[in-house]
């Protein structure tokens, strides 16, 4: 049986928790077709209204080594602008990973800005080696956080 493995980054940024967490986080299967349409077609919500146990889909381009991904909202405190989800179907899920979830933290800085910290943990299939995944997944994350964040620095009245 294979062991639970993890992998942590932090991002900072000069937007504020509260904003970066709305757009990159809780609204991003909005966003991210409009920002990032080179590697997210289109998402949507499958089930819920996005509170604790929604799941949304994101469907990714050919930039993407697999077509589609669904999260499960685990834990939510936006207060707080914290949450867990978990990848429930496609993303990896059954071809090379068993189970995969991320919590995210966006912390305010001193300066007014903030601190994006995302803690992932996955299991992986037997057999199955980590080569660069995991560089990838973290280039990913960064992507979405600084995609966002140019978007609100871009937009400084939306998500207030």
């Amino acid at each position: 049986m294979a062991s639970a493995n993890s992998w942590t980054l932090e991002i900072a940024s000069p937007v504020a928790a509260p904003r970066l967490f709305r757009a990159a986080v809780m609204d991003w299967h909005t966003l991210a077709p409009k920002l990032v349409a080179d590697v997210v077609a289109s998402a949507h919500p499958v089930e819920g209204e996005g509170g604790v146990g929604s799941v949304r889909q994101f469907n990714f381009t050919s930039a993407m080594p697999f077509g589609f991904m669904k999260e499960r909202l685990e834990f939510l405190d936006v207060d707080k602008c914290e949450c867990k989800s978990t990848l429930v179907e496609g993303g990896g899920i059954g071809v090379a990973i068993e189970t995969a979830t991320s919590h995210i933290k966006v912390e305010p800085a001193a300066d007014g800005g903030s601190v994006v910290k995302v803690d992932s943990t996955y299991k992986l299939l037997p057999g199955v080696e980590v080569k660069d995944e995991i560089a990838k997944a973290k280039e990913s994350v960064i992507a979405i956080f600084k995609a966002a964040e140019a978007f609100l620095v871009a937009n400084p009245d939306a998500y207030n």
